[in-house]
């Protein structure tokens, strides 16, 4: 007994810390790192920046895993809007930024999360959310990171991970592919589509973000990063209404007949 807690003493006097969300700091100089997104947020009306800490988009961009130390900052805007609330757009089509909402942060550390459950642990990433001034916010759901980042671990569960390698499909690599459904904009085009019982429905992501189709009460699809497609058959005709698993609300319908 007093082995273990001698051993225990010992780790904590090392430093090694627990797991949480009060390990990540408000990175106040992540405007030196390198922008390497931005997202026009349709079904928010926001306006986001993705801002990686010095050296990691070179590493990744040269094949290697993001490294331990990487802090990736997602900074809110809201937007300029019309008279009917509608954002307003620049001169190439995108959102116009107007002030600062909130900053979410994720920083890789060796040795974190190790106390957490499979269903949780996301690597060694740890999340934190903070305001407009770089304060904690209490109120924000750090579990709801964990679980919308789980989901790609295969990307070392950083949605943007194409972006930070560079290997992001672009707008002409989109034009040759075709789905029944396209998602842009955080909107399934058309809202409303026909399906024939037996034959499968195509959905295409064209979006900057990834998405989910989830059906009510029925299927999902992986997850889906820009420039991947997945289908789903419906044995039965009737109408069946969709959300992307992501963000609900994103909705859809399919007529099968």
């Amino acid at each position: 007994m007093k082995r273990t807690l001698l051993t225990a003493a010992l780790t904590l006097a090392a430093g090694t810390a627990l797991a949480g969300a009060d390990n990540v700091k408000f990175p106040a100089d992540y405007l030196k790192g390198d922008l390497y997104a931005t997202i026009d947020r349709a079904d928010t009306k926001q306006y986001r920046e993705l801002y990686a800490s010095p050296g990691v988009v070179e590493a990744v961009r040269k094949g290697k895993p993001v490294p331990s130390g990487a802090v990736l900052t997602l900074v809110q805007w809201s937007v300029e809007t019309d008279e009917q609330g509608n954002p307003r757009k620049d001169a190439n089509g995108r959102f116009i930024k107007k002030d600062i909402l909130a900053h979410t942060v994720m920083e890789k550390r060796s040795g974190w999360g190790a106390e957490y459950g499979p269903t949780k642990r996301n690597g060694e990433w740890e999340y934190q959310a903070f305001n407009a001034l770089g304060q904690v916010n209490p109120k924000a759901n750090i579990d709801g990171c964990f679980q919308c980042h789980l989901p790609h671990a295969k990307q070392d569960f950083v949605m943007t991970l194409s972006k930070l390698a560079g290997t992001f499909p672009g707008t002409q690599a989109l034009k040759t592919m075709k789905g029944d459904v396209n998602i842009a904009t955080f909107s399934f085009m058309p809202g409303k589509v026909s399906a024939t019982a037996g034959k499968p429905l195509t959905f295409l992501n064209g979006d900057d973000s990834p998405h989910q189709i989830s059906v009510a009460n029925g299927e999902k699809t992986a997850v889906l990063l820009r420039g991947q497609k997945a289908s789903l058959t419906f044995d039965k005709a009737g109408a069946y209404n969709y959300v992307c698993g992501l963000h609900p609300t994103m909705k859809g319908t399919i007529e099968v007949k």
